[in-house]
């Protein structure tokens, strides 16, 4: 019987040196395990949940309306040379 209860309290201990919460370089692990699974990722970020601020779905025309009259940002002024990817 003593075996056993040192053994759970080997359990216990382990348990109590584990974060409560996740923390930076955990969060690090993680989404290069989820995200990078094909090894194509070269860095990663993450930040908390309640740090990320989005637009609204439904402001959107009034939100991305100003880029619609900056048509120098289409390659329309210049000559594009044949056989350019990616422009």
């Amino acid at each position: 019987m003593g075996g056993v209860r040192a053994a759970a309290a080997r359990t216990v201990a382990h348990a109590r040196r584990q974060p409560a919460r996740p923390d930076a370089q955990l969060a690090l692990r993680n989404a290069r395990d989820l995200y990078t699974r094909r090894q194509e990722g070269v860095s990663i970020w993450v930040v908390p949940a309640a740090s990320i601020v989005a637009s609204s779905p439904d402001e959107k025309d009034a939100f991305f309306d100003p880029a619609a009259d900056k048509v120098y940002r289409h390659p329309t002024f210049y000559p594009v040379p044949e056989g350019a990817q990616h422009i």
